[in-house]
């Protein structure tokens, strides 16, 4: 039976399988699973997957449409899609959907499922298709807690915006050395390098710890006050230099430090071409970073907001 919910509109977001995936590349199944076995995987665990995946939509779905109204939004599609203040979204995992879906809402609550609790470690992942209807109907009534997650904003002058949940890279295209001008905290240095990362709170339990890790091994140190991340919820982030080059022209001396909304952190392109900035490893939704464009990096003013 249908509740009152109508004023709600319960969006579900998917994502591929493997196995679709692997489809769509060799056409059909058959064709697929012969690459699969050529190569000694296993083609059964793709096809386990990918029916579990799909037993799961089907179970969300039933569950959402007898609350209210429903769309359902496969990945690819995040970027163009127009949410409305009334959405509640439902992601089916893994964690790296849930980052991506974050990053296009404006503060509409999350609830997050894990399709494979077997497969699926989900960190991002607090619930069990079972306790999708009893979550939506706690959230629909203010029951529920949420955990923020700060995101990071890169923001052109020529007015693009891109946010990142994990972080965001900021150099070159390919394996070649990136050549900008860096500013922060009244500090200004030309550098050239493999490029820059910019962690979250959320993010710094990731590459920013194999980029640390480096860094320490380097320097010798046997530990850093931020070896074990910091909280999704602080409002900061933290950027770090890949590979500072030294040399008459460049210098290596703001190459790791906090960017705060007091603290922006600014980059002047020097870059003729292959200039980029990507967020959350997802390289082929990038901004240009090339000769005249200029960035700069900050904390979003929104959050996100993950249904615990």
């Amino acid at each position: 039976m249908k509740t009152s919910n109508s004023q709600y509109r319960f969006v579900l977001v998917t994502r591929k399988t493997r196995l679709q995936e692997l489809v769509e590349r060799f056409n059909t199944w058959p064709q697929a699973r012969f690459y699969l076995e050529h190569n000694d995987a296993d083609a059964q665990d793709y096809l386990n997957e990918h029916d579990l995946y799909q037993q799961r939509l089907r179970e969300a779905e039933r569950v959402l449409r007898a609350l209210g109204r429903f769309q359902q939004l496969e990945r690819s599609l995040l970027p163009n899609y127009q949410f409305t203040s009334s959405d509640i979204v439902v992601v089916i995992g893994q964690d790296g959907l849930v980052a991506n879906t974050l990053k296009y809402l404006q503060g509409q609550p999350v609830i997050a499922i894990n399709p494979d609790p077997e497969r699926w470690d989900g960190k991002l992942l607090p619930f069990v298709i079972d306790e999708l209807r009893d979550v939506v109907t706690r959230t629909l009534t203010g029951k529920t807690g949420s955990k923020s997650i700060t995101f990071a904003e890169a923001r052109t002058n020529d007015g693009q915006v891109m946010r990142a949940v994990n972080d965001l890279f900021i150099g070159p295209k390919s394996h070649t050395s990136a050549r900008y001008t860096l500013s922060w905290k009244g500090k200004r240095e030309t550098q050239s390098s493999s490029g820059i990362i910019v962690s979250t709170g959320f993010g710094s339990t990731g590459w920013f710890q194999s980029v640390l890790a480096g860094a320490m091994g380097v320097t010798r140190a046997q530990g850093h006050e931020l070896s074990h991340g910091f909280d999704w919820e602080e409002k900061r982030l933290q950027f770090s230099v890949r590979e500072p080059f030294p040399s008459r022209t460049t210098g290596v001396e703001l190459v790791f430090g906090a960017i705060t909304r007091q603290a922006p952190l600014r980059l002047e392109s020097q870059m003729p071409e292959n200039g980029v900035i990507f967020s959350d490893g997802i390289e082929a939704d990038y901004l240009g970073f090339n000769s005249g464009a200029v960035v700069t990096v900050g904390v979003a003013e929104m959050q996100g907001q993950l249904v615990c």
